[in-house]
């Protein structure tokens, strides 16, 4: 049976174009998706219109996504990582 421990997400890094990665946990990861979609209300993907706020659109994302296109050429893109054995 697997170790439970093996579908924890408390860390994850975070991919942007020209920027170093970064490494965040779950609530960190969350605030920042909540920041880059209130940037992009006006051209959501129709899968988060559905959503009537910020919060519930960014746990989605977090829960369904690695990435979220922000405009040409620009992106990002997330992935939970085990720090720990």
């Amino acid at each position: 049976m697997p170790d439970p421990m093996m579908y924890q997400q408390d860390t994850y890094v975070i991919l942007e174009p020209n920027q170093p990665e970064q490494f965040l946990t779950a609530a960190e990861l969350l605030a920042k998706l909540e920041a880059v979609l209130n940037q992009h209300q006006e051209d959501l993907p129709q899968e988060l219109q559905r959503f009537t706020s910020i919060q519930a659109q960014a746990q989605y994302l977090m829960d369904t996504s690695c990435e979220f296109d922000v405009g040409p050429g620009k992106y990002l893109q997330w992935y939970a990582v085990r720090l720990e054995k």
